[in-house]
């Protein structure tokens, strides 16, 4: 059964929306400053848990989403391309975030890791929305899931 792509632009813009949530959670909890290990394992637990959320979403846009962006507007290939550096820069500030996350950092530390990733996340959903939110609405039809096509958290 085919389905067409009709709210994909929505369900993106939902995506990110649930993308912000889960960072404001990772987000209290270092704030929340608990110390011990209990906390440090539960502060892990929201880091780990919002940098694999933030990078299956992108590695389903890499490997799904822009290829049915690219087949109906291939003229949007340098969006695409500026899509895929923003992921690469935010694997690797998620995976320094992660390795702060699980030796321990202090609470500081921690904080400006996720400051940074918010920029650069934020600068990227804007970009992302606003050049592909009237494409994924009107795009051609497609039998690729929720999921395959936007992460884990579609």
């Amino acid at each position: 059964m085919s389905q067409r792509v009709v709210a994909w632009g929505q369900e993106l813009r939902e995506v990110h929306r649930r993308l912000r949530d889960a960072l404001a959670v990772a987000r209290s909890a270092i704030e929340d400053g608990a110390e011990g290990p209990a906390a440090a394992r539960e502060l892990q637990l929201y880091c780990v848990g919002f940098c694999a959320a933030l990078t299956g979403h992108h590695r389903s846009e890499d490997a799904t989403l822009f290829d049915v962006v690219l087949a109906d507007r291939p003229e949007l290939a340098p969006v695409v391309a500026d899509l895929k550096r923003d992921h690469s820069m935010l694997d690797h500030l998620l995976g320094e975030l992660e390795r702060a996350a699980l030796s321990g950092a202090a609470q500081d530390a921690l904080l400006r890791h996720l400051d940074g990733i918010e920029a650069v996340m934020e600068t990227h959903f804007r970009y992302e929305e606003k050049k592909l939110v009237d494409v994924l609405d009107g795009a051609v039809p497609s039998d690729v899931g929720r999921q395959e096509m936007l992460g884990p958290l579609a």
